[in-house]
């Protein structure tokens, strides 16, 4: 299948190929392009589904101009993301806002779209913002629609899809074990998040040592990671009323790794892998080494043997070979794992993407061999101590 997205002077992309693998990291600085052109993807494949949404929410859509439909969808002010020169194509058929106006064009869109792309956007905290996930229409078009969208998706799942518990970290049926102890080690350090049903809204809560401490007394890196850890339970565990996650074929997740420590993002790392094993094919922006270094090692041992492989991931991972989390490597190293740095060659140009998945240390691109700047400075930092240091 071609899962390759082609961008061409959209936004600040003057370029991009990027074809996309069962697991693919954009990596690249800030407002290089990445967000854009995961959004965009969303909104290629669902483009159905958003245009219904926005329809139940009663907004109005015009069917002989795009300009508001993309800046309900991209948010306000971002219409001008498309050029008279932009071209875009998915796996092959091109893409324009006249596609959308098509939608908008017929009276009655297909029955019940199916959402494909299920999106956690960097600006999650917001969705839990209080300690509960807000409705789609507490947001204005400020707001990006991936935001919205997330945060209704949980709203409805916490109240409709985890069956009324008390509890909602552990919960035992909705992630592996080793998967749920290395999140309770490194990032709730045996603590529970419950639901405080004492107030007028049902609110989350970290329960330690006598306490329950409210949402915005957290870290900063439990309060980032707590809408994540709801989205990986959409996606995983017994079926739910509410979310259909047989549904969707693409889970797209920016800077997973925020406000956590390296041990913590190793568990989130855990969990993406989860998600690739059950047939998910996942797509993350990130700005941590610690996801890069485990694509190295990952393309360092995929010539091993399928047991030594999957004894090597364990023990990376501090999993006993011999439990049943360790089926978590069983075959990953069949997957195709992408890695692509989004980079401004000149203040003219804009910038282009690039396939760096070797991250060959000795590659002769720069790009490559320093993991699209990520390892550079600790390169010229050992550079340094090795000329001065005695």
């Amino acid at each position: 299948m071609n899962m390759e997205l082609k961008i061409s002077n959209f936004g600040p992309i003057k370029d991009a190929n990027i074809n996309l693998g069962n697991l693919t990291f954009l990596i690249g600085p800030q407002a290089s392009g990445k967000s854009l052109s995961l959004e965009l993807l969303k909104l290629i494949i669902d483009k159905q589904h958003i245009v219904s949404t926005l329809r139940n929410y009663n907004y109005i859509l015009h069917k002989t101009d795009a300009k508001n439909i993309l800046e309900c969808y991209f948010g306000e002010g971002l219409s001008g993301l498309f050029k008279k020169n932009t071209k875009v194509s998915w796996s092959g058929t091109p893409f324009s806002p006249q596609d959308l106006l098509k939608i908008v064009s017929r009276k009655k869109i297909t029955d019940n779209p199916k959402e494909s792309v299920f999106y956690v956007p960097a600006q999650r905290i917001l969705s839990i913002a209080d300690g509960r996930p807000k409705n789609f229409m507490e947001y204005d078009i400020s707001n990006p629609y991936v935001l919205r969208r997330f945060s209704e998706t949980l709203r409805v799942f916490m109240q409709g899809g985890l069956g009324n518990p008390d509890t909602i970290f552990p919960m035992r049926n909705r992630m592996k074990q080793a998967v749920r102890n290395s999140i309770k080690d490194t990032i709730f350090h045996d603590g529970k998040v419950v639901i405080d049903k004492t107030g007028e809204q049902r609110k989350m809560k970290i329960e330690i040592d006598d306490m329950k401490i409210p949402f915005m007394a957290w870290s900063a890196g439990q309060r980032e990671f707590m809408p994540l850890l709801l989205a990986i339970y959409c996606l995983s565990g017994p079926p739910t009323p509410v979310i259909n996650k047989s549904d969707y074929q693409w889970v797209i997740i920016e800077e997973p790794e925020m406000g956590l420590h390296p041990k913590a993002i190793q568990s989130i790392l855990l969990g993406i892998i989860e998600l690739v094993q059950n047939g998910y094919n996942v797509v993350i922006s990130t700005h941590s080494t610690t996801f890069l270094e485990f694509v190295w090692a990952f393309n360092s041992l995929q010539s091993l043997t399928e047991e030594k492989f999957k004894e090597a991931m364990c023990e990376m991972f501090d999993i006993h070979i011999n439990t049943t989390t360790a089926n978590l490597f069983d075959n990953f190293k069949e997957k195709t794992i992408k890695t692509f740095y989004s980079a401004k060659k000149t203040a003219a140009d804009g910038f282009t993407f690039a396939d760096i998945s070797t991250l060959d240390a000795f590659s002769d691109d720069t790009d490559v061999s320093e993991w699209g700047g990520l390892s550079s400075f600790a390169g010229k930092s050992s550079d340094i101590v090795s000329r001065y240091g005695e």
